[in-house]
C-alpha cells in the first residue's frame, strides 16, 4: 500500500521527524486558504503515489496564496504517470542548506532491513548509484539487534557532512528506522531529507510503502490514510482488475510474465540480479493462463517496455497448456520487442516444441540465461516508436 505523501509525513511526524508546515487540498480555494495561514512563500505538490513529480510538473511554487489557488487549478487537472490528481499539499518552503537522501527498505539480498543514506539528495538516487557509487551508503540491518545509535553514526562518519550536524542526521536515521518497523513498511524513503541554514534536520518529502500483508494489525495506519492513498492504481493496474488479473505495474523496462506468484516474484529478484528492472508484477498461472491475450496486451501496453520474459515452471499446471494461451495471443498481438523463453517441469518438452514451431524462438534451458538477454536486450532496444526490434 503506497501512502501519499502527506499521510507519509503524518506517521514521520509522530516518530519525532520535522516535517514543514502543510495542509491538505482538493480545491483552489482551500489551497487559498491553507497558504494563508502558512503566511509565506509555498510549495504546492500534487499528491501521486509516483516519484519524479518534479520532473513531471507536478510540483509548483507559489509566492502568494492568490498564486497557491491558481497553481492548484493546475494541479488538479494533471494525470501524473497514470495517477490522476484529486489532491495537493500545500507546504511552506524550507531554508535548505544541504540536501541529503535516506531510505529504509527490504533488501532481497541481506534478507533484512537495508538502510541507505546518501549526502547527495534531491536527486535520482539511482542515477547517483550508477554514477558516483561511493556516495550511497548501505548499511544491512541485523533485525533481531535493529539499529542503534552507534550504528547510526557510523553510518553518516566519513561523509562530508558537517561535524556539527552528524548527531542530528544520525538521529534522523533512527527515527526513520523506527517508522519503517512500527507502520510494516517495505520502504521507508525522505528524498530529500534537509539541513537547514539553522541546522534542523527536515523531511521534505516522504515516500512510505506499508506491506498490504500487515493491514490487519496496522489498523491505525490504515484509519489515517484517505482511501485515495489505500486504493491508488494506474490505469494498467485497474484494466488488469477489472480483467481479473493482478497486475502491478513497476518502473522498468523488462516485462515478465510467469505462473504462479512465487516463480513470478524470483524472476523478478533475477532480473534485478542481473542489473535489469523489471516492468511488471503479473501472474498467469492458475485459470489466468486463459487470459493469455488481455494479459500480454496489458504488458505490452505498457511503453516502458523493451523486451519480454516468460517464464513457466509446471508442477502441478501443465505448461504446454500454459504455453498454448500464450503462444496463441503472440500470435495475435505481434509485438515488436524481443521475447525470451524458459520452461520447466510437467509438459515441457511439448511447450518447447510448441514454442518453436509456431514462434520460431528457442526457450532457454536455464532460467538465468533467459533473464540476461530479456536484461540485455531491454539495455539495447531502441526507444518506443522506432523500427520494430527482431523477435528471436
Amino acid at each position: 500500500m503506497k501512502l501519499l505523501e502527506h499521510h507519509g509525513k503524518q506517521l514521520l511526524e509522530r516518530g519525532g521527524l520535522r516535517v514543514p508546515r502543510s495542509g491538505v487540498a482538493s480545491s483552489a480555494e482551500q489551497a487559498r486558504d491553507v497558504a494563508s495561514r502558512i503566511g509565506s512563500r509555498v510549495v504546492v505538490k500534487a499528491q501521486v503515489p509516483t516519484g519524479k513529480r518534479g520532473k513531471s510538473g507536478a510540483v509548483l511554487f507559489a509566492d502568494s496564496a492568490e498564486e497557491a489557488a491558481g497553481v492548484t487549478e493546475r494541479l488538479l487537472a494533471l494525470t501524473v504517470d497514470g495517477y490522476r490528481v484529486h489532491e495537493v499539499l500545500v507546504e511552506e518552503c524550507a531554508d535548505i542548506a544541504r540536501e541529503l537522501y535516506a531510505a529504509v527498505l527490504n533488501d532481497p539480498v541481506s534478507k533484512g532491513p537495508l538502510v541507505l543514506f546518501s549526502t547527495s539528495g534531491g536527486m535520482d538516487i539511482e542515477e547517483v548509484n550508477r554514477a558516483t557509487p561511493e556516495l550511497v551508503r548501505r548499511h544491512p540491518v541485523d533485525i533481531t539487534r535493529g539499529l542503534g545509535a552507534e550504528d547510526a553514526l557510523e553510518i553518516v562518519s566519513g561523509t562530508d557532512l558537517p561535524e556539527r550536524s552528524r548527531e542530528a542526521v544520525a538521529e534522523a536515521l533512527l527515527r526513520l528506522y523506527s517508522v519503517y518497523r512500527e507502520s510494516d513498511a517495505d520502504l521507508a524513503e525522505v528524498n530529500p531529507l534537509v539541513l537547514t541554514g539553522s541546522g534542523d534536520v527536515v523531511a521534505l518529502d516522504a515516500k512510505i510503502s506499508v506491506d498490504p500483508g500487515s493491514v490487519p494489525r496496522q489498523q491505525a495506519v490504515v484509519a489515517g490514510a484517505p482511501a485515495s492513498a489505500q486504493e491508488q492504481l494506474t490505469d494498467l493496474e485497474r484494466r488488469g482488475r477489472e480483467l481479473g488479473l493482478q497486475l502491478i505495474e513497476l518502473d522498468g523496462d523488462v516485462g515478465v510474465l510467469a505462473n504462479g506468484a512465487g516463480l513470478t516474484m524470483t524472476t523478478l529478484d533475477v532480473v534485478h540480479h542481473y542489473g535489469g528492472r523489471p516492468a511488471n508484477f503479473l501472474e498467469i498461472g492458475g485459470d489466468a493462463y486463459t487470459k493469455a491475450t488481455p494479459a500480454l496486451a496489458l504488458v505490452l501496453d505498457n511503453p516502458r517496455v523493451r523486451s519480454l520474459l516468460v517464464n513457466f515452471c509446471g508442477a502441478f499446471a501443465r505448461t504446454d497448456v500454459m504455453a498454448e494461451g500464450v503462444v496463441a495471443a503472440l500470435e495475435e498481438l505481434r509485438p515488436d520487442v524481443p521475447v525470451f523463453f524458459t520452461i520447466h517441469g510437467t509438459g515441457e518438452e511439448e511447450a518447447v516444441r510448441l514454442v518453436r514451431e509456431r514462434l520460431g524462438v528457442e526457450p532457454y534451458d536455464l532460467m538465468d540465461d533467459a533473464v540476461r538477454a530479456a536484461v540485455a536486450a531491454a539495455a539495447h532496444a531502441a526507444p518506443a516508436g522506432a523500427v520494430p526490434a527482431e523477435v528471436r
